[in-house]
């Protein structure tokens, strides 16, 4: 199985949630969630950012529901690490 382990994204928000928030609600997408982020741009009404996710089989499909749940819009994904473990058994 291939599982993903680490993700950057390139995204633009909305002022508010701040980004503090914006980090743990992302985190709280997976069990074992590492995020980082960085404010990229900031100007009247948005901010673009880079958000740096790791962890042990991230779902990107949950990540980007809770991206837009919070007003944020994906606009590339810039890195990804994969890892193809093999099946136990």
């Amino acid at each position: 199985m291939v599982s993903v382990k680490k993700i950057v994204l390139d995204v633009l928000k909305p002022h508010q949630p701040n980004a503090l928030e914006f980090s743990k609600a992302i985190a709280k997408a997976g069990a074992d969630y590492r995020v980082h982020l960085l404010v990229l741009e900031m100007d009247e009404n948005t901010e673009t950012i880079q958000i740096e996710i790791e962890g042990n089989a991230i779902d990107f499909k949950t990540i980007q529901s809770a991206i837009t749940d919070m007003g944020g819009s994906l606009h590339s994904i810039d890195e990804v690490e994969v890892q193809n473990e093999a099946d136990a058994g």
